[in-house]
């Protein structure tokens, strides 16, 4: 980060660059109230001259060519994701952040499965924001650097912070989007990447503040301040036992907090008839392992285990803001996994919605007990589609990281669709095999009709994708394994350090495309 020293000798060096002096030695923090974001590419030559955005040779011209200048003596030419900051250029912007955005005219890479100018964008504006917010400057203008969208998911994707919690916060930074560009696709991107920001707050709660009723009542509260065309229905433990939902009610038993089963509805299509989609999530609000309890390392993080309802919820949140033209269905079964005189025990055997009996050898592989409830009754909405998403298999995460949530599908239409969204979001999809020879190893069972855990230890997230395809007949089923895509560390450079919301974007896009196909 370039740095022009401050008074006296910053003066001193504005001046000789012939920049307008506008503030006093005891003036300039209270003038630090806007910063500006903008871009630059990567040289196509070892000899060219790095090429500044749009925005950035407007912006230079009107500092006649300073920033240019002193970002050439300021270092080597900025690489993707790098930034520069400057201070004092112009009165109205007294930070100018300058981000790396890589290739000119870069698109879709097929060996990495997405855009690489869009992810470009989103890193790099992401990075120039959070220079902004650590300089305590509370207002932002942002380059749309060829993709307004692109830049505010990288502008509100960065900036987010969970905090709530502590007493001293960081500086709420407001972004909007530099010059009269395509303020549609600005405000497409905020929501975009306000839903995810939804989901990621919904996963990083603590459980003790993020219990299966608040996570109803708060989607209730956000769904219907998002739109008027909606329905909550918070169903209560006497509607679960009535639906005979024996699989999901053996996981809600062990704990003393009430289950809930949560069913939302966004009517969006002209056509009041029209079936719907289904998104399916599981809702683990913490997940202890129950008596097969977890090692105590780490357990913390399971506070994110209703990540697929956090993000199926938000996903449909974000749908009715922007008021697509679909009927949707949600369905999150919400309860907490723990150990206790009630709670299930290896070898026990339970009944399921759909008449079948499991036999439960782990109790942490509860995710999909819950889950084959939902997604058989999920059956009765005669649905175009059935997309669950789960924190279900730690066998993801050693597969995949996280790179990319892992696609297990009845339908390569269904996979091709969620395939392109991904592409354009940067938030990839991986298919996986949903093969007999998994199946047969979830119904080879001793005392039932199917089996929570597989015969063998391989192949984990397999048998956990085979155990749920016995819960569904629809010919056009996804199920998607989001346990390594859970957390942040470093992986995703556009998203702090937490939980990622992922991937919220994937199914955002994919609605928005299915309803422009619809049409």
């Amino acid at each position: 980060m370039f740095l022009l020293p401050l008074p006296a000798a910053g003066l001193f060096a504005i001046r000789r660059l012939g920049v307008k002096r506008f503030w006093s030695r005891g003036s300039f923090a209270a003038d630090m109230t806007k910063g500006l974001v903008l871009g630059i590419y990567s040289r196509e030559k070892e000899d060219d001259i790095p090429q500044f955005t749009s925005a950035g040779e407007n912006f230079d011209k009107l500092v006649c060519g300073k920033l240019r200048e002193i970002l050439n003596i300021s270092g080597p030419p900025l690489k993707a994701g790098k930034t520069r900051t400057f201070y004092g250029l112009h009165e109205d912007f007294p930070s100018v952040v300058v981000v790396g955005l890589g290739r000119k005219g870069a698109g879709v890479d097929d060996l990495e499965n997405w855009h690489e100018g869009k992810e470009n964008i989103r890193v790099a504006v992401a990075a120039g924001c959070r220079q902004v917010q650590d300089l305590e400057i509370a207002s932002v203008e942002v380059d749309p650097c060829g993709d307004a969208q692109a830049a505010a998911e990288g502008a509100v994707l960065g900036l987010y912070e969970y905090d709530s919690l502590k007493q001293k916060k960081k500086v709420a930074v407001s972004a909007k989007l530099h010059g009269s560009g395509d303020q549609e696709a600005w405000q497409r991107g905020v929501l975009f990447a306000s839903g995810q920001n939804l989901a990621r707050q919904l996963m990083e709660t603590p459980a003790n503040e993020m219990t299966p009723t608040k996570f109803a009542e708060l989607i209730e509260k956000n769904l219907k301040s998002a739109s008027s065309k909606t329905e909550v229905h918070i169903r209560p433990k006497s509607w679960i036992e009535e639906q005979e939902m024996g699989s999901f009610l053996s996981v809600a038993k062990g704990s003393d907090e009430p289950p809930v089963f949560l069913e939302i509805h966004y009517r969006g299509s002209p056509d009041a008839s029209d079936a719907p989609l289904v998104f399916v999530g599981k809702g683990i609000t913490f997940d202890s392992g129950g008596i097969s309890i977890k090692p105590a390392a780490n357990m913390d993080l399971m506070r994110a285990d209703m990540g697929g309802a956090a993000t199926i919820c938000s996903a449909i949140v974000t749908a009715a803001k922007l008021g697509l033209p679909l009927n949707i269905v949600g369905l999150a079964p919400l309860c907490e996994n723990m150990p206790s005189g009630k709670a299930n025990k290896p070898g026990d055997v339970v009944r399921a919605k759909n008449g079948k009996t499991i036999q439960v050898d782990n109790t942490d592989a509860e995710g999909r007990l819950i889950l084959a409830d939902a997604l058989f009754y999920a059956h009765t909405f005669n649905p175009k589609v059935i997309i669950d998403a789960a924190t279900l298999t730690g066998a993801m995460d050693v597969a995949l990281g996280s790179g990319a949530t892992g696609v297990f599908t009845n339908s390569s239409w269904l996979w091709n669709r969620l395939s392109e969204a991904s592409v354009d979001t940067g938030d990839r999809v991986w298919r996986m095999p949903l093969f007999e020879h998994y199946t047969r190893q979830v119904v080879d069972c001793q005392l039932a009709d199917v089996n929570n855990i597989g015969k063998y230890r391989s192949a984990g997230a397999c048998t956990a994708a085979a155990f749920l395809r016995e819960f569904v007949t629809h010919p056009k089923w996804a199920h998607l394994d989001i346990a390594g895509v859970m957390t942040n560390k470093d992986d995703v450079s556009c998203l702090g350090k937490g939980m990622s919301g992922r991937p919220t974007r994937t199914l955002i896009e994919f609605l928005v495309r299915f309803s422009q196909d619809s049409e």
